[in-house]
């Protein structure tokens, strides 16, 4: 920075007299060579990735201080969104009751407490399958708590539940905890007619666990060094006896989860990397029995499993990217075998690029099948009570949806034989919503909106989709939502406004436009919000995912500043209002678009942001990273990876430019995405800009890859992200 002491200028040219006092921290420089295919480097900040290091702690907490000083001036600001979030949300509140073997379960949040009770009653009638009345205030019926994370929670700074799950006779809870940050769960047992723990305590365990149907054994994972799910184990519930490993990929590659079908008929063993899996089964009535695989691993094909019982034949339906026809088919495809013979399968529903398959459901009356298309999820039904023999294509009915931009999904359908199917719905504008749809009769029952307090109402939103068009001719789809006193371009009264610009676009990972109470501080402020589905993502399909990933990254960078092009050009914004925001991967692209286009943003949010990118994935020693190169390529063995990632990597190319405003946040526990990448990109930012725009690090040291817990510092964090966003486009003035 030219000035390391420059004052903080919010967007009307106010300077933040209280920022002036204090000068950005400076980090030493510690030389450090790196030789990768020819190519040497000299890295001055790797010394920052000693967490146990007292200067690397001393200098995270000065740049705490550092930002702490320069946002001072939105404190006022920031107190009002957290109370604006906080009056709009109904904080005594109760989730819908999810029928699961003889009991009705759901969730109570109590205003004060900052996390949720699982809870559950009794069922009274069999037969009855609407859920019992919702009561915030009082309990139900025979009602009792399952688990209060208030009371495990306390005395701990950071608190995650990973596994929380009941065995089949809803005698036994098995739940794991996380007090630290960084995903390494605690196993403990639960007997629920006593309310005793077992002395059954497992250290370091991965998040999951799941029961056989005899309610005698558990299920769950271990992790490797990298933190890698490797390892399951079969728990013997009091036994005494050592846990027996029942299954371990040895190939680093590879990550190992652990579930069952819906039926709850078979457990299952799924095996992926980025771009191959396999998956192997066992009856769950059989749990000391062997796994055996579905299909063999084939490099480069990806599968997964359910189990359906059509017309009195156990069925396995197999979800695949597997060649048929010569052809490969790339928006998946879902063949049918019969479970005493995988290698016997045909096919059940055919490829359809364009319409990429996500997931296929299967419950006693029904199947469901789960895709994409245009942009959007989409959800179809097969009646099985209506079909004779095997189903076919034409048998799944699309459920309809009356919005242009869309949220749905199935939702809390946790009994195979339900008479009803749940499914989420929600929408920019709208409140998320749980409803039961009868298929038989079409009708739709609202089983909970989501409550939004206050004077908050829909018809004063408006959301609507844009294609902007990427250098390479390709359309980039825009997600927009507004208040409906901004105008649209080309309506009477338009103005350019203030705008945030959202993107991810890795892992194929899709974001649909979905409704944020938070969001609303903003909206009511004059911001427009944009999501930017790039190439990465998987919006738009398979090819999607593929033409943004290893050698074609780029594709993911240059579709959002395209995207940000638009937006300008088409006069939804200016570049002195607009800010960009992505984490994880996310921020990756922040890091990249900060050096591909700094004047394109006037700020730029980075949230546990991925900027170290090459040095993370040249060593495998780190968590996770050899799993990663199937995904970014494999840059210590490549010499062209190498280059490539070398030419976009964040930190690798930051250089004398007038960058914009960059807040950037981490973690100190997080085993995700090092808080060391944060570290390491702010301190050369802050060496090398030369524009006086302040270049903030925020880490939270008691935390991990999510954030801080509980709902109430959550809202305070995003109450401070929302403020700094709208000091950015000039929304407010503090």
């Amino acid at each position: 920075m030219t000035d390391a002491a420059a004052a903080d200028t919010d967007a009307a040219g106010n300077t933040d007299a209280a920022a002036a006092t204090i000068a950005a921290p400076v980090a030493k420089k510690v030389p450090l060579e790196r030789t990768h295919h020819g190519d040497t480097v000299i890295d001055n900040y790797e010394w920052l990735r000693d967490k146990d290091d007292p200067e690397v702690i001393a200098y995270l907490e000065a740049q705490n201080a550092y930002t702490e000083a320069h946002t001072a001036a939105l404190a006022d600001l920031r107190a009002t969104i957290f109370d604006e979030i906080r009056s709009r949300t109904k904080e005594t509140d109760m989730s819908v009751p999810s029928r699961r073997g003889e009991y009705w379960y759901y969730a109570r949040t109590l205003e004060g407490k900052q996390y949720a009770m699982q809870c559950r009653c009794p069922i009274v009638d069999p037969d009855d399958w609407t859920p019992p009345t919702v009561s915030e205030d009082a309990p139900l019926p025979g009602e009792e708590v399952l688990f209060d994370a208030n009371d495990e929670a306390e005395g701990h700074d950071f608190f995650s539940v990973g596994a929380l799950t009941v065995s089949h006779d809803g005698n036994w809870l098995a739940y794991s905890t996380d007090v630290v940050g960084d995903e390494r769960y605690t196993l403990r047992f639960k007997d629920l007619r006593t309310g005793e723990l077992l002395p059954d305590v497992i250290a370091d365990t991965a998040g999951g666990a799941v029961w056989s149907t005899d309610t005698k054994h558990v299920f769950y994972q271990t992790v490797d060094a990298a933190w890698r799910p490797d390892t399951v184990w079969r728990h013997d519930i009091g036994a005494g006896t050592p846990d027996v490993k029942v299954f371990h990929e040895p190939d680093e590659r590879y990550w190992v989860g652990m579930g069952s079908t819906r039926s709850d008929k078979y457990l299952v063993i799924a095996v992926g990397s980025k771009i191959t899996s396999e998956c192997f089964v066992l009856p769950a009535d059989d749990p000391t029995g062997e796994f055996r695989s579905v299909a063999p691993r084939v490099d480069g094909v990806e599968y997964n499993v359910e189990h359906a019982e059509i017309a009195g034949t156990d069925y396995f339906l197999i979800v695949h990217n597997d060649v048929r026809d010569g052809e490969k088919a790339e928006d998946f495809a879902v063949d049918i075998a019969p479970v005493d013979d995988p290698a016997a399968r045909t096919e059940f529903i055919g490829h359809r690029r364009g319409f990429r398959i996500e997931d296929v459901d299967a419950f006693r009356d029904y199947l469901v099948l789960s895709y994409r298309a245009d942009a959007l999820p989409r959800v179809a039904i097969a009646d099985l009570r209506r079909i004779d023999g095997i189903p076919v294509a034409e048998d799944f009915i699309e459920v309809a949806v009356a919005q242009e931009l869309f949220s749905l999904g199935l939702g809390g359908n946790r009994e195979w034989a339900t008479p009803r199917l749940r499914f989420g719905y929600g929408s920019f504008i709208e409140p998320s919503e749980l409803f039961e749809l009868d298929v038989t009769t079409g009708e739709r029952i609202l089983l909970k909106r989501q409550p939004v307090l206050g004077d908050f109402r829909p018809e004063d939103y408006v959301q609507s989709r844009e294609w902007a068009t990427a250098a390479d001719g390709t359309e980039i789809p825009l997600s927009i939502v507004r208040h409906k006193s901004v105008a649209a371009p080309g309506d009477e009264g338009a103005a350019p406004a203030p705008l945030l610009l959202y993107g991810y676009g890795s892992y194929e990972a899709s974001f649909d436009p979905s409704f944020s109470v938070s969001r609303l501080s903003m909206l009511d402020r004059g911001v427009v919000f944009v999501l930017a589905h790039v190439r990465g993502g998987g919006e738009m399909g398979r090819h999607w995912y593929e033409t943004g990933k290893t050698l074609t990254k780029k594709n993911t960078f240059t579709d959002f500043v395209d995207s940000g092009r638009h937006l300008v050009e088409r006069g939804w914004t200016t570049s002195e209002q607009m800010v960009a925001e992505g984490g994880s991967a996310g921020g990756l692209l922040m890091g990249a678009v900060a050096n591909l286009a700094p004047e394109l943003f006037h700020g730029i949010l980075a949230s546990v942001p991925f900027v170290d990118a090459l040095n993370s994935i040249l060593d495998p020693s780190l968590p996770l990273t050899v799993i990663e190169w199937d995904e970014w390529g494999d840059p210590l063995h490549d010499p062209t990876v190498y280059e490539y990632m070398k030419s976009y990597s964040p930190y690798e190319n930051v250089e004398a430019l007038p960058y914009p405003a960059i807040l950037a946040q981490t973690s100190l526990n997080d085993t995700r995405v090092l808080f060391t990448e944060a570290a390491k990109w702010v301190a050369r930012l802050q060496e090398l800009s030369t524009s006086d725009n302040p270049i903030l690090l925020k880490t939270e040291m008691s935390a991990g890859h999510g954030g801080v817990s509980g709902r109430y510092k959550q809202w305070e964090e995003v109450a401070f992200e929302i403020a700094w966003i709208l000091q950015q486009t000039g929304a407010v003035t503090p």
